[in-house]
């Protein structure tokens, strides 16, 4: 596999590591997969009919990784993708996936990842997506769709990430939740200039027990746009909570939609939307300490979505 500066960097960013890992592995390039590898507990096998992959996490099997990120390096890319994950039973992993543009042509790329989970009994998976564009060429454009199936007793954590510099997005998420599942979904998203930003989370809160957190929150600065629309529904005995917080600078705009549905008198379901400008009281504080206004906004900024 060769990978030039631009590729490491990337992958160093969406992937969390400066080298290949050992364990299970695949790396997509510019529409196709230049490098794959399996472990003994986790299978990853390429799709027949369509692109994409297979993953099989083994039964019973603890603290175990598999890494799957998706990096683009030139113009005029409109890659589609579909992955499953097949959780066994009582088994314990984390999933590092995420996709990087790198853009400095006239024309646009895009990724669009279609992940679907099915979590089995009593499993726990974390899933960290990281997404993030660089260049100064056309859009770049990332379109994540996940769906999660969760079977009784299981967990389920996602950190999805949107670093900056991705010109259009458009992320939609989809859970059902069997007796006693716990989702958790921590969503960061950043946007500047001219970019929109559009997060769709529907939850169905189907098993007795079954519980849902959703948290959202983000930054968007210059004259982006930003939608965040949720949907939880209590099918059963449950409990579900929305919290969505939004920084706004210069001219951005942010709407935020939360729905709740309850559907039986036992679902507990909670939604809290924030939206608001830095506090003048924080900037006054961080120049008095020596940084320029835009320094300490920058400082801000970076620990809010961290």
């Amino acid at each position: 596999m060769n990978l030039d500066k631009i590729d490491k960097e990337l992958l160093k960013e969406v992937a969390l590591f400066h080298s290949i890992p050992e364990g299970a592995v695949n790396i997509r390039k510019n529409g196709e997969g230049v490098y794959r590898t399996s472990s003994a507990e986790i299978e990853i096998t390429p799709k027949k009919e369509k692109s994409g992959i297979d993953i099989f996490v083994k039964p019973g099997i603890k603290n175990k990784s598999v890494h799957i990120p998706v990096i683009i390096s030139k113009g005029g890319i409109n890659d589609l993708v579909y992955n499953d994950f097949y959780i066994g039973e009582g088994a314990d992993c984390l999933i590092v996936a995420g996709c990087g543009i790198h853009n400095d042509t006239a024309l646009s790329s895009q990724h669009n990842g279609i992940h679907t989970f099915h979590i089995g009994k009593n499993a726990k998976v974390k899933y960290v997506e990281r997404h993030l564009g660089v260049g100064n060429g056309a859009e770049k454009i990332l379109n994540p769709t996940t769906e999660i199936l969760m079977e009784s007793g299981s967990s389920f954590e996602m950190e999805t990430i949107q670093l900056g510099g991705v010109s259009s997005a458009i992320r939609k998420t989809t859970a059902t939740l069997q007796d006693n599942a716990k989702l958790v979904i921590k969503e960061k998203i950043k946007t500047d200039e001219n970019q929109t930003a559009k997060t769709d989370f529907t939850v169905h809160l189907k098993g007795k027990n079954s519980s849902a957190k959703l948290l959202s929150r983000s930054v968007a600065s210059g004259k982006s746009y930003q939608e965040f629309r949720s949907n939880l529904i209590g099918e059963n005995e449950c409990f579900g909570h929305v919290e969505c917080d939004g920084l706004l600078t210069e001219n951005a705009r942010i709407a935020s939609l939360p729905q709740i549905d309850a559907k039986n008198s036992n679902a507990q379901l909670v939604h809290e939307a924030q939206i608001g400008k830095i506090a003048g009281e924080q900037l006054t504080k961080l120049t008095t300490l020596g940084l320029t206004p835009k320094e300490a906004e920058h400082f801000i900024i970076k620990a809010y979505v961290k």
